[in-house]
């Protein structure tokens, strides 16, 4: 039987985004600690904001190749769940902190998906997203074949995804979980209520398929 596919929406920044996202049936929410991304938030506004979430929501955290004082200065304020990798971090940066993570590879012809799982394979899940210059995916959507069919650990598929193109994404790639910021965005860090409960929706149909 298809489990159904667990649903991270990333880079809230508002209490009231923070509030329609667990309305609409997200099962994780993502904070970024990124300096220079648009959607960044302190650890102060973090803290506010996972103290919004209800029991069974995890909050995750995303890091972009910061220092250790750093995060662990984050982790002191901040109760997260679960860790999140998008830099250069190798396999001891991301577990050091004992806590579950999961680690973030930019896909592209040429990278070795299966090597890089078995590098990482302490994390809870691997999350593919789309190569662009910089970190994150930009909003673009990968070459979905890229992904092997036997890769060792669960899969989080995000780069693009969208109202519009989820429920496609995941009838052809049956991810274990989605995550979608810019495309349920009405601004960067500024989240769409309506567009949201639509991903969540979506996502549910594609489950019953």
């Amino acid at each position: 039987m298809q489990m159904p596919t667990r649903i991270k929406i990333c880079g809230l920044t508002r209490p009231e985004d923070v509030d329609a996202a667990v309305a609409a049936g997200a099962d994780a929410i993502g904070f970024v600690f990124y300096p220079q991304s648009p959607r960044h938030v302190t650890p102060g506004q973090a803290a506010a904001l996972v103290r919004r979430l209800p029991p069974f929501v995890l909050a995750v955290g995303l890091f972009v190749n910061e220092e250790a004082a750093r995060i662990q200065a984050i982790l002191d304020q901040v109760p997260l769940n679960l860790l999140q990798f998008h830099g250069d971090e190798g396999p001891e940066d991301c577990a050091r902190w004992g806590r579950p993570w999961i680690r973030a590879a930019r896909v592209r012809p040429g990278l070795d998906l299966l090597q890089y799982a078995a590098r990482f394979s302490g994390a809870r899940a691997l999350l593919l997203d789309a190569f662009v210059e910089g970190y994150g995916g930009g909003g673009h959507v990968f070459d979905w074949r890229l992904i092997p069919p036997d890769l060792p650990l669960p899969l989080i598929l995000s780069g693009g995804l969208s109202p519009e193109n989820v429920a496609d994404a995941v009838r052809r790639v049956r991810p274990a979980a989605v995550d979608v910021s810019s495309g349920v965005e009405a601004g960067k860090g500024i989240k769409d209520h309506q567009r949201m409960a639509d991903f969540v929706a979506a996502v549910r149909a594609a489950d019953r398929d």
